[in-house]
């Protein structure tokens, strides 16, 4: 008893007189340290032999054999990373920690802990950044396989109903909301699209987004657990989106706030922008870009009428045999008068990159068939590499937070909601995209690192810094209108969050949505694939034809 308690004792509390006049939350915490150090003593001393008596090293060593499993066993009753019933912990039941003890658990560790922490570290990051590849070629492989449908989709001037259902039937396609603001932000800056119908457009386009990360969360299939709680906030995002659209999109169409809102704020003229590109895109980029790398032109010369089908970009052609993207992707002056084939060649669907050169899965004299083949390929082993990555990530986290009470944790992650939702979008500025945002998030969620509660603020968050991209967009347009529409697409976002989350009555409802849905995977594993396909494409499917 001497051996093992008063040493620590001495260390934690030199004072421990002075502490017990302190307040009652101190008290407490003395109160609850002392039982579980009596208790551990108790448990010690009935368990330990004389060998271990009489080393204290090897004692130390073979500690695990008396760890406590489960919070039952504890006086205090809290939970630990990895316990057999972390499960059945509710937020409510979570102790508080102090920030003192969430300083010692990350940062006091002998030389051995600090070479773990490394390797675990260094592992994290090389499956984060494979995650993130996966994640940029799973996007490349989807605008090459559904780029001409979505070109085809946003073309036409349509009634508020399909223009809703066809942005978010585009960005489900291209798994991605920032290209579609910014060919929507394109297209009413060529005056292909009126202001109006592209306000419903971007608007479709915040429901699309959420696909990527509902996809991630299936990768935690294996555990049932972890499945209900990732699904759960991979969803909190679909359901704030559809609540906030549910009642702004009927606002718009009968009142126009959103139009007349940010025509008040308009500028007389815009100045020429420039492209921003984020740092983690600069770092993922160019790996993925060597594996595939989409022509994001075919979708916007689609959509705004330049071309009538992508049969105009094929065959791909480049000059003398060399590819390359001086030979191959190099555009043609037209006022020059070169000509394809003679002066510069051709790119389809996938295209060349001025730095990377051609990608791997670029073929000279390809056709639209051998385009969509490759970009099928590449979906299959995007998707593989995902769940290998997440599986990966996931392991390593598990072993790193082995042990951590959930005091601990949930201290540390459990910041202030205006926090949350700047941490979100600051996030998402450096990354360009929401998707990557909520889908890295989502694993953590799925390992109780997270709690939905702190899901919810950085998701808002991740849609706030999305219609960044659209911003840029409309700089680079010079064009008042496409400036309109970003700001649109701002405020819609702004609007959502006003009205679900500052109060706790209407934040519970898309935090209650969404544990119903997690729940539900505890009844079939079929729920996340089923879901993504009712609500992201066969409902949308039958409002279109219905609006039509």
């Amino acid at each position: 008893t001497i051996f093992y308690i008063v040493p620590d004792f001495l260390a934690c509390y030199p004072a421990s007189s002075h502490y017990l006049k302190n307040t009652p939350t101190q008290l407490a915490f003395f109160e609850r340290n002392i039982v579980d150090s009596h208790y551990y003593t108790r448990t010690r001393a009935s368990t330990m032999s004389t060998t271990e008596a009489q080393d204290p090293v090897k004692s130390e060593t073979n500690k695990v054999e008396s760890v406590i499993r489960s919070r039952k066993e504890r006086p205090t009753g809290s939970t630990h990373f990895g316990d057999a019933d972390w499960d059945e912990e509710q937020v409510d039941e979570i102790g508080d920690a102090t920030w003192g003890e969430v300083a010692k658990a990350c940062c006091v560790h002998d030389a051995k802990e600090w070479g773990k922490i490394f390797i675990g570290t260094c592992t994290a990051l090389f499956f984060l950044y494979f995650f993130l590849v996966s994640l940029e070629l799973m996007g490349s492989a989807a605008k090459v396989l559904g780029g001409c449908k979505a070109g085809g989709l946003m073309s036409d001037d349509t009634n508020p109903v399909a223009g809703l259902v066809i942005g978010e039937l585009a960005t489900a396609l291209i798994q991605s909301s920032s290209t579609t603001t910014s060919i929507i932000v394109s297209l009413v800056g060529a005056d292909a699209v009126s202001v109006n119908s592209g306000i419903y457009l971007v608007m479709g386009a915040n429901i699309g987004t959420s696909v990527t990360n509902t996809i991630v969360s299936m990768g935690q299939m294996a555990d049932g657990a972890q499945l209900e709680r990732a699904f759960a906030g991979a969803t909190v995002h679909d359901i704030f989106n559809l609540l906030s659209v549910a009642i702004l999109f009927p606002l718009e169409v009968i009142s126009h706030y959103l139009y007349h809102l940010t025509n008040a704020m308009l500028p007389d003229s815009v100045g020429d922008g420039e492209k921003w590109e984020g740092p983690i895109k600069k770092i993922v980029s160019p790996f993925a870009g060597r594996v595939l790398k989409a022509n994001k032109d075919v979708i916007k010369d689609i959509a705004t009428g330049k071309v009538d089908s992508c049969d105009a970009y094929y065959p791909a052609l480049c000059l003398d045999g060399i590819e390359d993207y001086k030979h191959c992707a190099s555009k043609c002056d037209k006022d020059a008068g070169e000509e394809v084939g003679v002066d510069c060649g051709r790119v389809g669907l996938i295209t060349c990159d001025k730095t990377t050169g051609c990608p791997a899965f670029f073929q000279n004299g390809a056709n639209l068939h051998d385009d969509s083949i490759s970009g099928g390929v590449c979906l299959v082993l995007s998707l593989f590499l995902l769940i290998v990555c997440l599986m990966g990530l996931v392991n390593v986290l598990q072993r790193g937070l082995a042990g951590m009470s959930t005091r601990i944790i949930y201290k540390a992650t459990n910041v202030n909601g205006l926090i949350g939702i700047v941490i979100g979008a600051a996030i998402t500025i450096l990354v360009q995209s929401s998707s990557i945002t909520t889908s890295v998030l989502t694993p953590f969620v799925g390992l109780g690192v997270i709690q939905l509660e702190q899901m919810l603020p950085l998701t808002l968050g991740a849609n706030i810094g999305t219609t960044i991209t659209g911003l840029l967009a409309a700089m680079v347009s010079d064009n008042v209108d496409a400036l309109q529409v970003a700001l649109c697409h701002l405020f819609f976002n702004i609007s959502g969050i006003v009205i679900w989350y500052p109060i706790p009555i209407m934040r519970r409802i898309p935090l209650r949505g969404a544990r119903a849905l997690g729940r539900a995977t505890r009844r079939s594993r079929l729920v996340p694939p089923i879901y993504i396909i009712v609500v992201f494409f066969v409902i949308p499917l039958l409002l279109l034809g219905l609006s039509s």
